[in-house]
């Protein structure tokens, strides 16, 4: 299960190594434009999708790897998520149509303080999700002894854990 633990990260990586580059075009050698793009937004959305994917991810299958997810978990996955979600409708709400500038577009495309306030806010929304997902359960580190009545899956998620700390 540490395998795609690791995965994880290397998702999370690549979804910040986007992010900078849609965040920051000038780091990739191409000129910056007055203004941010449709294009530049699709590729910071999607390299914050796959940084909040990739955390899930890891937090899952390094701390909770053989435990199913309790009501909590659930919860924290979901306003993750949710928090991608908005931040793509608040992001592209002008090429939906909803924004403050509608369809219409210039050579010069402007995102309003709304929607930057929006984004932030969705951004935030979605690390609260990963923590929340973190928090939420019985980690793989605890102490087996304070939970006397260990499912069967607990019990193989400590072998599991003191196998490796024996070879690691």
């Amino acid at each position: 299960m540490e395998r795609v633990g690791q995965i994880g990260i290397a998702i999370g990586t690549l979804g910040t190594i986007l992010l900078m580059m849609g965040l920051f075009p000038g780091m990739t050698g191409l000129d910056p434009t007055p203004g941010i793009g449709v294009i530049q937004l699709m590729v910071i959305l999607v390299g914050f999708t796959l940084f909040i994917t990739g955390a899930l991810l890891y937090v899952k299958y390094t701390f909770y790897a053989y435990n199913t997810a309790n009501l909590v978990q659930l919860i924290g996955t979901r306003l993750a998520m949710t928090g991608v979600l908005l931040a793509g409708l608040f992001s592209l709400a002008d090429a939906f149509g909803f924004g403050s500038h509608g369809q219409e577009f210039s050579i010069q495309n402007f995102l309003g303080p709304l929607q930057i306030v929006g984004i932030v806010t969705s951004y935030a929304i979605a690390c609260i999700g990963v923590l929340v997902y973190a928090l939420g359960g019985q980690s793989l580190h605890d102490d087996p002894q304070d939970e006397p009545d260990m499912s069967e899956n607990e019990q193989l998620m400590q072998d599991d854990f003191a196998q490796t700390a024996n070879n690691g």
